[in-house]
């Protein structure tokens, strides 16, 4: 019954959608229903580009709530959608403005650089944003002699202090507190309990820190790893030739996986890998959004001009 239920639904929205001209995005964490009725899902970085460029008046964004405000910030002639504005995010939520603002008191020189997961206030107040997929090279962007300030999450930032070498980059100390709970004796036994598993990990987690030098020379413990963005994530299994795969993120992103490659076999490094605010996007809410066309996502211009400079440079950033 349920099965029909939602079923029933999917065609309500598919049809839904073309009526009003609305464009549905969804991440890689939604839940499968969701994804299903998205017109494209992505990672923060591939999902911002789609809001630039798609041609569709109203976009519903299924994600969280910093998501549905960069949508606003780049397309801000469009109307953007949130199906639950309580979707928030513990790792925007590591840092507030007026303690970003001190820090930058402290460091008058410093370029700041700023995950995308944060409120469209603190966006205002960066140099740059990037994503888990580019924030290597924006940094790499950066002359070497500029101290940086990266918030708000320590594991992305001692992740990227690693990869470039950077000695002057100061990192705020925020998590997600999904990827900052798997743990690396977690992904250890999962790498046991399967034959010739490759180890695909988001560089949010916390497991990265200690297992990085292992990591810097493409193995650990034996096994091949990636650090990867959820959609470079979705690409390198994609294409890599290995049958079995641990995957260290959100498990919502094992829907796909298994999607696109059905002969392949992927376990989550942790099954409590869920977050609740992503999972708060239903079809229903979905189906609500869009009958009522509310929860609508607004920025103030002045934070929003402001904004929009540090999340341009990001996508102008490979």
């Amino acid at each position: 019954m349920l099965v029909q239920q939602s079923s029933q639904l999917k065609e309500e929205i598919l049809k839904l959608k073309k009526e009003k001209d609305v464009v549905i995005l969804a991440h890689n964490y939604q839940i499968p229903d969701v994804q299903d009725v998205a017109d494209f899902t992505g990672d923060s970085l591939g999902l911002s580009r789609q809001a630039s460029t798609v041609d569709q008046k109203t976009i519903l964004f299924c994600g969280v709530n910093f998501m549905a405000e960069t949508a606003a910030i780049i397309s801000p002639d469009k109307k953007v959608l949130l199906p639950d504005l309580e979707a928030g995010c513990s790792l925007s939520d590591s840092i507030t403005v007026e303690e970003l603002r001190n820090w930058k008191k402290q460091h008058p020189d410093a370029i700041a650089v700023g995950y995308v997961n944060t409120t469209a206030e603190i966006k205002a107040e960066l140099d740059y944003c990037c994503t888990s997929s580019n924030a290597v090279n924006v940094v790499k962007a950066i002359p070497e002699e500029k101290e940086i300030l990266f918030l708000p999450d320590m594991f992305l930032g001692s992740y990227v202090a690693k990869m470039t070498g950077r000695k002057n980059m100061h990192i705020w100390a925020g998590e997600c507190h999904v990827h900052a709970g798997i743990r690396p004796e977690d992904v250890t036994e999962k790498l046991n309990s399967l034959k010739d598993a490759e180890f695909v990990i988001h560089p949010e987690c916390s497991c990265t820190t200690p297992i990085m030098y292992d990591v810097a020379d493409g193995s650990y413990d034996g096994k091949k790893v990636s650090i990867l963005s959820t959609e470079g994530m979705l690409n390198h299994v994609n294409q890599s030739k290995s049958k079995n795969f641990v995957v260290a993120t959100e498990t919502g992103i094992l829907y796909k996986m298994r999607q696109q490659n059905p002969e392949k076999i992927f376990i989550p490094a942790s099954e409590k890998a869920e977050c609740q605010y992503m999972k708060m996007i239903t079809l229903e809410k979905v189906y609500d959004a869009l009958v009522n066309e509310k929860n609508i996502v607004t920025v103030p211009k002045e934070i929003a001009d402001k904004a929009r400079l540090a999340i341009n440079r990001m996508l102008e950033v490979s």
